[in-house]
């Protein structure tokens, strides 16, 4: 049953392995339970009720992960996606001046665009074509970047007008919870305590209490109404530049992001073969395209795959199973969202930069020596945390890469599909 489920190996997997690291995962993602109503307030006075994005954000979270457990049988969770969420409500909605009701159309548009790219395997032949030095890069620089984002939610790394980031105040505050939970985080993992990266984001969240970080302001509540943005859309202006901009941003910013983390945290798992690809790679990808379709439907920003599946891939979560752990999380948490949302963000540092460590292995199989591959790895992995986007450190990666390789003659490295790519991203960043 689990095996054609969810592709549950008895001989390879264990059922408690799977669970606790869906939870695990479902614990570094929940704050966008939090966050996403929170920025989508801005448009309340647009008649965008701000309950119900609460609600659609985590059904959003519950379809798009299910899929991805029964149909892809792969460990990521869905949900969502941060920087999305601020194009749409900041860029579509308050600068262009566009309703969310355009804004909802643009996605289930870039969704169904993205059903057609995975059905006609574009999106597989785009992996296929990265070559494995950028893909082993792109693990390590999501590593870099996981861990810049945990350090930031804890305050330990701030905003500074002049050097744009420095040290937080490390004896008060989140940022010493943070300190913390990654020293007693840390510990765990060392002495190889099983289930160490959910013990600790529970541990850290307890010790918050008595530093006043930690507030339980109630247990039950009854999930808001969707109906204010179910199925909202707004098609007299589907065919304005504005919304083929629009579109396409949304297309772009989802289709790399969500190839960088699957490609990142296959890597990591192991999933991926010695020639470079990874198994089931197509189908996760569909499973991405139907989850953003579904959640404009029900009036959530585009749903994509979440780095923060990481955290429980590093668990052992390598099945269908874990993602349906997280997806069974996210409906738990419909119904108890006043005591989940009492685990502050600070909690889940330590496990975002523990597992930004594990994520830096596939380093070491890169050829540092060989400077055509070093170099484009090296601009990849630092650009992301730097620029704080995955997709720009691939962007910035392919491009690096075939213009050393092709002013360095290594013309049989490349390939057609790498060349459009690169060609594609400079005119992106000439014109975007």
């Amino acid at each position: 049953m689990l095996s054609k489920l969810f592709g549950f190996d008895p001989a390879k997997h264990n059922i408690k392995t799977e669970v606790m690291a869906g939870i695990t995962t479902f614990l570094t993602m929940a704050y966008i339970l939090a966050v996403n109503p929170s920025i989508f307030a801005n448009l309340a006075s647009k008649g965008m009720d701000t309950n119900a994005v609460f609600t659609s954000t985590a059904l959003a979270a519950i379809v798009g992960t299910l899929v991805m457990a029964i149909y892809a049988k792969k460990p990521f969770g869905l949900a969502p996606g941060m920087g999305l969420n601020a194009f749409f409500v900041f860029t579509v909605c308050l600068t262009m001046g566009y309703s969310w009701q355009f804004a909802l159309t643009a996605i289930l548009i870039e969704g169904f665009l993205f059903v057609l790219m995975t059905l006609t395997r574009i999106r597989t032949l785009i992996v296929d074509a990265i070559p494995a030095a950028l893909k082993r890069a792109i693990g390590a620089g999501i590593g870099l970047f996981i861990a810049f984002i945990g350090l930031k939610n804890a305050g330990i790394i701030v905003e500074n007008s002049a050097t744009f980031v420095s040290i937080g105040h490390l004896t008060s505050g989140t940022a010493l919870l943070g300190v913390i939970g990654i020293i007693f985080t840390s510990v765990l993992v060392i002495k190889n305590v099983p289930g160490s990266l959910l013990i600790g984001i529970l541990g850290t969240a307890l010790i918050g209490i008595p530093m006043g970080i930690t507030h339980f302001t109630g247990i039950l509540d009854t999930p808001p109404s969707i109906e204010p943005i179910l199925c909202q859309f707004e098609f007299h202006n589907i065919f304005t530049i504005d919304m083929v901009i629009v579109v396409f941003t949304f297309l772009f910013i989802d289709m790399f992001d969500t190839m960088g983390t699957l490609v990142g945290v296959c890597t990591k798992a192991g999933m991926m073969r010695k020639d470079g690809r990874i198994p089931g790679l197509n189908k996760a990808f569909m499973a991405d395209a139907i989850a953003t379709m579904t959640g404009a439907c029900l009036g959530a920003s585009t749903t994509t795959t979440y780095v923060e599946s990481a955290s429980g891939v590093a668990l052992g979560g390598r099945t269908g199973l874990t993602a349906f752990s997280t997806a069974v999380c996210f409906a738990v948490a419909l119904f108890f969202s006043p005591l989940f949302l009492s685990i502050p963000a600070a909690a889940t540092t330590p496990v975002l930069v523990i597992v930004g460590l594990f994520m830096l292995s596939p380093v070491k199989d890169i050829d540092l020596d060989n400077y055509a591959e070093a170099i484009p790895a090296f601009i990849t992995i630092v650009m992301m945390p730097l620029t704080y986007s995955i997709s720009d450190g691939i962007l910035c990666g392919v491009i690096s890469y075939v213009a050393i390789n092709v002013l360095c003659a290594n013309w049989k490295k490349l390939n057609p599909t790498l060349y459009v790519l690169a060609v594609l991203f400079v005119i992106k960043y000439i014109f975007i």
